[in-house]
């Protein structure tokens, strides 16, 4: 029984290790329908849930260097691990979920771009605009005053041409 519960410390350890980012959310009865549509879900956005024993994550956690305090993580808990640069969009869809249906997901702390987040921190993170958004609208914030200026011209041109 040792050899397994090591096998399975290194799976998770090696998960850490690979991921960007983590969530780390509690449940209390997580359905099997759910659990398999909250997989597919986070599978399109480029995550990963594992429902994991807590002794192994904590011990995985420490071997991958960082410490989480135990007794924040009470009841069952599952790992949200993001494989792609950008994890908000993983954790946006978590806090949706839960949202959905009826909050049966609890984002308890979660560790983006190696810094650790409290659940309310994660949850007003996933709140924010996206980051194509972003870009979106720094662009229209660009692009709006020579717009409107453009606009004056064409107004001041049209307006000249019909006095002649």
């Amino acid at each position: 029984m040792r050899a397994e519960k090591q096998l399975l410390l290194d799976e998770i350890k090696e998960k850490i290790d690979s991921s960007t980012a983590l969530i780390i959310a509690r449940y209390d009865r997580l359905p099997p329908n759910l659990s398999w549509e909250l997989r597919d879900r986070l599978a399109k956005s480029g995550g990963s849930f594992e429902v994991v024993r807590k002794r192994v994550f904590l011990k995985a956690a420490e071997k991958a260097g960082f410490k989480l305090d135990e007794s924040l993580l009470k009841g069952h808990i599952g790992i949200v691990f993001v494989e792609q640069p950008d994890a908000m969009p993983s954790a946006k869809m978590v806090c949706k979920f839960s949202g959905d249906n009826q909050d049966i997901l609890e984002v308890l702390c979660g560790q983006i771009e190696g810094k650790m987040y409290s659940g309310s921190e994660v949850v007003e993170l996933a709140k924010l605009p996206g980051m194509d958004e972003m870009r979106a609208q720094f662009l229209a914030l660009l692009v709006s005053p020579m717009t409107q200026t453009l606009a004056v011209f064409e107004a001041l041109i049209e307006q000249k041409s019909q006095e002649s």
